[in-house]
């Protein structure tokens, strides 16, 4: 074979096996993740009692597992900014002095979220990050559970807060045409401040930690 034409055959060669481009500036990922929203939920301040709850009385907030979304954009090849979409249910349970007694029933949150993001300069293939940013949780629909409502409480309310999240995680590219992987984990810092009440009297307010480990994982597209 003539050397020319084995010079076209490498040159041809290293066209196909070259690694797509990293993440540049300019840059969008959409990733779509299946999700668990894992939240502490303890009580940390008792603010008013006038119904004489049980010494050792503590609350959880149950789990959650969703489908998310999450939208990006590279301000430069190692940094952007993420934002998430989703909202999850979640119930309030007693524990200790309550345990088995349903607080609240089926309160939504949804946790409006922006975070600034390092990914790490280690390969084309395996990009590990690290964020932070501000969050603030709205949180609707709350109901009152059956064993409070048996206690005789008609309202109850979970107030909406600001808080921060703390995220890592990393990004695997599957091919060149922007298909890949990733990994995510948050832990927020926010609470809540929960009211019980009956025939209009606030009878309880307690202030609570959510805190929650929000775990993902799922398929990236960028473009």
């Amino acid at each position: 074979m003539k050397l020319r034409h084995i010079s076209a055959w490498v040159a041809a060669a290293l066209m196909v096996s070259t690694p797509a481009v990293a993440q540049q500036a300019g840059d969008v990922q959409l990733k779509l993740f299946a999700t668990g929203v894992l939240p502490d939920g303890e009580i940390d301040t008792v603010e008013r009692d006038d119904f004489g709850l049980p010494a050792g009385s503590q609350t959880r907030v149950t789990d959650s597992f969703v489908p998310t979304i999450a939208a990006e954009y590279f301000i430069s090849d190692t940094f952007s900014i993420e934002t998430i979409c989703c909202v999850t249910p979640h119930d309030v349970e007693g524990t200790g002095a309550l345990a088995g007694v349903e607080l609240i029933d089926d309160a939504i949150v949804l946790p409006a979220t922006v975070t600034a993001k390092l990914h790490l300069p280690i390969g084309e293939v395996f990009k590990p990050y690290i964020g932070a940013g501000p969050a603030y949780f709205f949180i609707f629909s709350e109901n009152v559970g059956a064993g409070a409502a048996a206690l005789g409480i008609d309202d109850v309310s979970l107030s909406s807060e600001f808080g921060v999240a703390l995220q890592a995680g990393a990004d695997f590219r599957l091919n060149d045409r922007g298909l890949g992987l990733s990994i995510d984990a948050k832990r927020y810092f926010v609470g809540t401040t929960a009211t019980f009440s009956a025939g209009g009297t606030e009878l309880i307010r307690t202030d609570h930690d959510l805190d929650p480990w929000v775990v993902s994982a799922g398929l990236t597209y960028r473009f």
